[in-house]
């Protein structure tokens, strides 16, 4: 599991830091590349296997689905190989920076199964947000029965 936040900087080629502990559970938990994919305002790395999961549970369901057939043209076509280099870094392909308007400083946050790639900007905005409609979201989550 990942968890905690760190600001990293992307340079203009797309190459970013990822924080050791992360790039050690990645090696832990898989031997191969990590993936990237789109979210909704950010971006996803997943442990290979852990990636590779949502993708069959994603394309297991009916193709007649037209929201799921939404879905996996998202994430699915999105997601990338993203191998980290001898500086601890990867490259984040131009598709996936330009959907997360990741330009300078990244929010690299640790959420359980996935670590996210959030523009700064956009990662308090988002935080703001759900503290505003915290009171909503933890009822929410409470009758979903976490």
């Amino acid at each position: 599991m990942f968890r905690g936040r760190f600001v990293h900087t992307i340079d203009p080629k797309g190459r970013m830091s990822i924080p050791l502990g992360f790039r050690t559970e990645v090696a832990r938990r898989g031997e191969h590349p990590p993936i990237l994919t789109n979210l909704k305002d950010c971006l996803a790395l997943y442990v290979r296997e852990d990636f590779l999961e949502i993708e069959r549970r994603l394309c297991s369901t009916s193709p007649l689905q037209l929201d799921v057939q939404s879905l996996q043209r998202f994430i699915v076509s999105g997601a990338s190989d993203c191998p980290f280099d001898a500086q601890g870094r990867i490259l984040v392909p131009p598709h996936l920076r330009e959907h997360a308007r990741l330009e300078r400083d990244v929010v690299v946050a640790g959420v359980g199964p996935r670590i996210e790639l959030w523009d700064k900007h956009r990662f308090d905005q988002e935080l703001a947000q759900t503290q505003a409609q915290f009171a909503q979201i933890a009822n929410s989550a409470v009758e979903r029965g976490v």
